[in-house]
């Protein structure tokens, strides 16, 4: 994992097409802005998880090992 600081307004660039920008802080919370091609799901991580347990409601996919929060 890699782990970055960042200030207020200060931008991440993933790839050639993927921006993550701090747009606020506020106590514990940080808002970050995304901006991403449409083509490129992202999902909080408990809703990511959700949509994995209701694509296999068995409960054979172990999305545990992947705390991604984006599915391609």
């Amino acid at each position: 994992m890699l782990v970055l600081s960042r200030k207020q307004d200060e931008k991440i660039i993933i790839g050639d097409s993927i921006t993550l920008m701090v747009v606020s802080i506020q106590g514990d919370k940080v808002r970050l802005g995304i901006e991403a091609p449409k083509h490129v799901s992202i999902h909080r991580e408990e809703v990511y998880n959700a949509i994995q347990k209701e694509r296999d409601p068995v409960g054979e996919a172990d999305v545990s090992h992947n705390p991604t929060t984006r599915d391609r």
